[in-house]
């Protein structure tokens, strides 16, 4: 039989606020003094955390705890899936091997917590019968004919029974501790007990009560509200346990317990009024560090110093993320999830950029192959002429492709060079004809020995015949390698003087390489030669100065020296033009 106890003592001690009660879940679901910001862990960190909560000693106490590091571990490992593409094979994937293990470690709790609650329930069911048990034999006790007097002991024992049993299910805390305090209270009320041991078990709960007042009112010193809130429940709970005092008594001690109580609740009705201000001003500060990254990760980025200067700048807002405390509980995972939105964004963008030039540099690194295998098939020829265009037009279009990946560049450009440098010196050893300035330079040179080898007679006209065939022989040559000419000319006038003294003043401060056995057209037309000959040079310098590091200022300088020759080139066209309007 269980009874609705109406006694307006025992009721007047649900005395905790309304609006306080309403925020009582909400402590126990954040314990802000707990449970921490999750959002800055690795996923390593979130395992290590769980792993430590639930090696301690109250590990079941913190079910809300390794609750909240469960999700946090899931949404982190959904985003970095997400960020990952496509998983890969059990064994290959590291997020699958940190999932597994996660899915053990939980797979262990949970076997452990279903097994605790159980336990805990039938612990409960079990103290309900028990108490149901002291119940009816107080109900006995009470209605039994014998001299309340001397049942007094067994009374006591019932109460201290009933103080030891534990805890009940919740839903049947109310009804049980209703009917015990019913009977207890017509124990003392109904019958004629024995006033002495009446008043003496008046005098022990007083006393009992008097501490639970000192308790409660050393609590409402205690700084931390939260927790000084939680232990009066308890007070309350141990208050419901004790008998009544003498009546004179009553009112007072309750007074006296009820003030108590009532400064503890106005403190922790305060806090959680300031903590709202607080939480709304988290809230303000959250929103204005979205704003910033919302308009960060909005921008047109288009180098990568851009990208690394704003992923610093957000690591940054992320930081100070951390050190602001919760936002109010309706806004709090809104705001979380628009701020890590907008992370999302940005790195979600910069992946995307990366991957284009990653895919931009396979590309390129293809086309290189391709230009490196055809310039390797014609390294070879010996059509001087026409494999001489295809390695420019090669060197052009390898000046045109855009960056490859930074350990290959190296690698690739000595390749290509490689092939074309041993072209370009198998033509500048062994081509002929117009092309051949390295053969010219040899024959120069040995024009230059027989000059030096050459022994004057005393024969004037003979000496003069022979430097007219020395000179003549020179200038049937043809051109020289454009950075020998000086040389070689020089040390072709220095030879022609000290063997013929009359070789200066009979070329009148005219050229020793002069055209008078050639036509004035002839002679532009030499030259016209030659500077395309070094149009062609400084155009295939151009292409290798261009994979070089620092070569800008050369690049610049050899582009220079082409515009001048073409420039020329036109002058000379106009000049040889006229020449043949002339004849």
């Amino acid at each position: 039989m269980v009874l609705k106890y109406k006694n307006s003592d025992i009721m007047s001690e649900n005395i905790i606020p309304e609006k306080i009660q309403e925020v009582i879940s909400d402590v126990e679901e954040k314990d802000s003094d707990v449970i921490q910001d999750l959002s800055g862990k690795s996923l390593a960190e979130l395992s290590d955390l769980f792993v430590s909560i639930r090696s301690s000693e109250d590990a079941m106490s913190h079910s809300k705890e390794l609750e909240a590091v469960k999700s946090a571990f899931y949404k982190l490992l959904s985003k970095l899936k997400g960020e990952n593409g496509e998983e890969s094979a059990a064994g290959d994937n590291p997020l699958e091997v940190v999932e597994q293990n996660f899915k053990a470690i939980y797979s262990d709790y949970k076997k452990e917590r279903s097994e605790y609650m159980s336990r805990l329930e039938a612990e409960r069911e079990e103290n309900l019968e028990k108490k149901k048990a002291i119940i009816e034999e107080l109900k006995q006790l009470v209605e039994g004919q014998e001299d309340v007097s001397s049942q007094f002991s067994t009374f006591r024992d019932l109460q201290n029974r009933w103080r030891e049993a534990g805890p009940v299910p919740m839903q049947s805390y109310r009804d049980i501790n209703d009917s015990y305090q019913y009977y207890v209270e017509k124990f003392y009320d109904m019958v004629k007990i024995n006033r002495d041991l009446r008043d003496l078990d008046f005098k022990k709960n007083l006393e009992a009560k008097e501490a639970f007042c000192a308790a409660a009112e050393k609590l409402a010193e205690n700084e931390n509200v939260v927790n000084a809130f939680h232990e009066l429940q308890k007070l309350h709970e141990q208050w419901k346990e004790f008998g009544p005092v003498a009546k004179e008594k009553r009112e007072e001690i309750w007074d006296r317990f009820k003030a108590a109580t009532s400064v503890i609740n106005k403190k922790y009705q305060a806090y959680f009024e300031g903590l709202k201000v607080q939480q709304e001003e988290n809230l303000e500060k959250k929103k204005a560090l979205c704003e910033k990254l919302e308009e960060i990760a909005d921008r047109e980025i288009s180098n990568a110093s851009d990208w690394n200067t704003l992923s610093k700048e957000i690591e940054a807002l992320q930081a100070e993320w951390r050190t602001i405390g919760f936002a109010t509980k309706k806004e709090n995972q809104k705001i979380y999830d628009r701020f890590r939105a907008a992370c999302d964004k940005f790195f979600a963008r910069k992946r995307d950029h990366y991957t284009s030039i990653k895919d931009s540099m396979t590309a390129n690194l293809e086309k290189k192959q391709s230009i490196i295998e055809q310039a390797e098939s014609l390294k070879s020829s010996t059509e001087w002429k026409k494999t001489t265009d295809q390695l420019i037009s090669l060197q052009k279009q390898w000046k045109e492709i855009g960056a490859v990946p930074r350990k290959k560049s190296e690698q690739l450009w000595k390749r290509f060079r490689a092939a074309c440098d041993e072209f370009f010196a198998n033509r500048d050893a062994n081509a002929g004809g117009e092309n051949d300035y390295y053969g010219n330079l040899k024959s120069k040179k040995r024009l230059i020995e027989e000059v030096q080898a050459y022994q004057c007679t005393e024969d004037d006209a003979a000496n003069a015949a022979q430097m007219r065939s020395f000179n003549e022989k020179w200038q049937s040559i043809g051109h020289v390698p454009f950075k020998e000419k000086d040389k070689v000319n020089a040390e072709f006038k220095a030879a022609m003087q000290e063997k013929f003294p009359l070789f200066a003043k009979q070329r009148g401060g005219q050229s020793y390489q002069g055209h008078s056995s050639k036509s004035p057209k002839d002679s532009l037309i030499a030259k016209y030669n030659a500077l395309q000959q070094d149009i062609t040079t400084y155009e295939n310098n151009i292409g290798f100065f261009a994979a070089s590091k620092n070569s800008a200022p050369l690049i610049q300088q050899m582009q220079q020296k082409i515009d001048s020759a073409k420039a020329e080139l036109r002058r000379l066209e106009e000049k040889i033009r006229l020449e043949e309007e002339d004849k």
